[in-house]
């Protein structure tokens, strides 16, 4: 079951990495766009704008699960380092219960705000509904809930300071 759970988490971190890269890269390639028209034709893209906002945002939530894989949450690591091995699990458990706590409240606040959103629509690009970036926050949470759960199973601590 533990090794069915940690096939299946790599499956989703290795997709939601893979998306972030995805969406950094379009970023990327829509401001040298934007620097482009503006700077060189003299015609800027506004459109531009927003999407490279839009994808940052798409980046930085797909991003996320990856980081809690690797242990990269928020923890107390001067009571880790200090404690015993068994207060250590404790630890985990906590820390691992605190980001679960966390991403629940994003996905649940941030399918809300989805929802609501679908009437909005970005300034810039008329024709996209702000659904599509409220969006980001439940679909992260819902990879981040498996990176979390995958940590506790199988810690990696690949944080430099707390790296074993």
């Amino acid at each position: 079951m533990k090794q069915t759970f940690l096939r299946i988490e790599r499956w989703t971190s290795g997709f939601s990495m893979m998306l972030a890269c995805l969406m950094l890269a379009i970023a990327s390639g829509l401001g040298m766009f934007q620097i482009i028209t503006r700077f060189v034709l003299e015609q800027p893209a506004e459109w531009t704008e927003i999407l490279i906002r839009l994808s940052l945002i798409w980046m930085v939530f797909m991003g996320i699960p990856t980081a809690f894989r690797q242990g990269a949450m928020v923890s107390v690591d001067v009571l880790y380092r200090w404690s015993q091995p068994g207060l250590r699990r404790v630890l985990d458990w906590l820390v691992c219960l605190a980001a679960l706590a966390l991403i629940f409240v994003i996905i649940w606040w941030g399918w809300d705000y989805a929802l609501r959103g679908r009437v909005q629509s970005m300034a810039g690009l008329e024709s996209l509904s702000m659904f599509w970036g409220y969006v980001a926050m439940p679909i992260g949470g819902v990879f981040c809930v498996f990176g979390i759960i995958a940590n506790l199973l199988d810690p990696q601590r690949e944080e430099l300071e707390t790296a074993t």
